[in-house]
């Protein structure tokens, strides 16, 4: 079958009889479209298979399976994983390396991170009991993995570092799972300390959000993207749209609980009623993004 804009054509059947990838594709595109009655189907391979697929719906709508107003047909690609040396990643025997080793190391790693806070004598230390560091370090291991993949171009080679990808600074699920934690501690000591509940507040509906200051307006007006992130990722599929979104969300944050006194304040509970909205629309973007929240680190 010739298709446009491609001199080769797809190859249904070989001379021999035998049957390839462009077949088995060709078969599987049917079955979706008539058996499954898929009305979107998304291709997620390697970078260099593009133009195959490119061929394969150009071949479908020829055929007449594709109707483009009922179906959407999109392949997206994903670069090489490398390591430092800037090759392909692999270890150090020449191996491929496993996905569960890769998940395993971080969650050995933030383990080990999280028992250095707990004993830390600055004053700084945790608030996770030894018998939740394992959970929490799974959900931040895990999460620092899938994020640290999600949040570039999939076509694009990146370097793969458990250094950059566990930071605790920067764009990184380890920032964004702190930036969250932040929220809801400030959230509970507001109850705690000052028997302010944003529960009782949400239920009662009296309270409402005041954004005075600069940096509660700047927070505010980041709140309102997230509407159009979700609009913007469903478009094009790529959800580095959505990690763009929650780290320029999280830094909004931060500067609104550095700059704008929250607990013991006039406005206390209009700030933490912001603080909540933030923590939600943060979640919805971790579960969207396949990380687990915790509420506490």
């Amino acid at each position: 079958v010739f298709v446009p804009n491609f001199k080769i054509p797809l190859m249904l059947q070989k001379s021999d009889g035998g049957y390839g990838y462009d077949s088995t594709d060709m078969a599987a595109i049917k079955y979706r479209l008539d058996e499954l009655k898929a009305r979107q189907i998304v291709y997620i391979t390697d970078f260099t298979q593009g133009d195959h697929f490119q061929m394969v719906f150009a071949a479908a709508k020829k055929i007449g399976w594709v109707d483009d107003d009922s179906h959407r047909l999109d392949h997206i690609g994903f670069g090489t994983v490398q390591g430092e040396d800037g090759k392909r990643f692999k270890t150090r025997s020449g191996d491929t390396v496993r996905l569960v080793d890769l998940l395993d190391e971080a969650v050995s790693r933030m383990e080990a991170s999280l028992r250095e806070r707990n004993s830390s004598s600055d004053g700084k230390g945790g608030n996770v009991s030894e018998e939740e560091i394992h959970k929490t370090a799974c959900a931040m291991g895990y999460g620092a993995v899938k994020y640290f993949d999600l949040r570039r171009n999939p076509t694009s080679n990146y370097i793969f570092s458990y250094d950059r990808m566990l930071d605790t600074k920067g764009n990184t699920a380890i920032y964004l799972l702190y930036a969250h934690a932040r929220l809801e501690s400030i959230i509970s000591k507001g109850k705690a300390d000052f028997g302010v509940d944003v529960d009782a507040l949400i239920s009662d509906g009296k309270s409402k959000i005041n954004l005075s200051h600069k940096s509660e307006r700047n927070l505010g007006l980041h709140l309102e993207f997230f509407a159009d992130t979700i609009e913007e990722t469903l478009a094009d599929l790529y959800p580095y749209h959505i990690c763009d979104f929650v780290y320029a969300l999280s830094n909004a944050a931060s500067e609104f609980v550095t700059q704008c006194k929250v607990l013991g304040s006039p406005e206390m509970e209009s700030r933490l009623l912001l603080c909540r909205a933030t923590a939600i629309t943060m979640r919805q973007c971790f579960d969207l993004l396949g990380i687990r929240h915790v509420m506490r680190i």
